[in-house]
């Protein structure tokens, strides 16, 4: 089982930037694929941007690519989401999911608690 802790969200003035952080128990979470979520009023949880378990592969939302970049240090048990270029859109709670087998868009098994990420205009 994998516990997910984020962090580094917060209230960010448009055209700025932030550094999500997911820290991970366990001694096995370089074998869990990552996902990064984001959830705004009204809407499902989408995917932001995904990485495997080695780090070797990335997928982002079509929306934030080239602003976002996802990596992992799986020697930290961390997954991070930079975030540039931020804008009012980018607004939402984000979340970390982990699983062994799912990929990019698919059912995690394991979710953080999330944190808010703001941008004003």
């Amino acid at each position: 089982q994998v516990q997910l802790v984020e962090s580094g969200g917060g209230l960010v003035q448009a055209g700025g930037s932030l550094r999500l952080s997911c820290a991970a128990s366990g001694r096995t979470f370089r074998s869990y694929n990552v996902g990064w979520f984001r959830r705004t009023p009204g809407k499902a949880r989408d995917l932001v941007a995904a990485i495997s378990r080695s780090g070797g592969t990335t997928d982002y939302a079509d929306s934030v690519k080239g602003r976002f970049s996802i990596s992992r240090d799986n020697a930290k048990n961390t997954v991070y989401l930079q975030m540039n270029s931020l804008n009012p859109n980018d607004t939402g709670v984000y979340y970390c999911a982990a699983d062994i087998t799912t990929w990019a868009r698919g059912n995690y098994a394991y979710w953080g608690q999330g944190t808010q990420v703001t941008v004003s205009s």
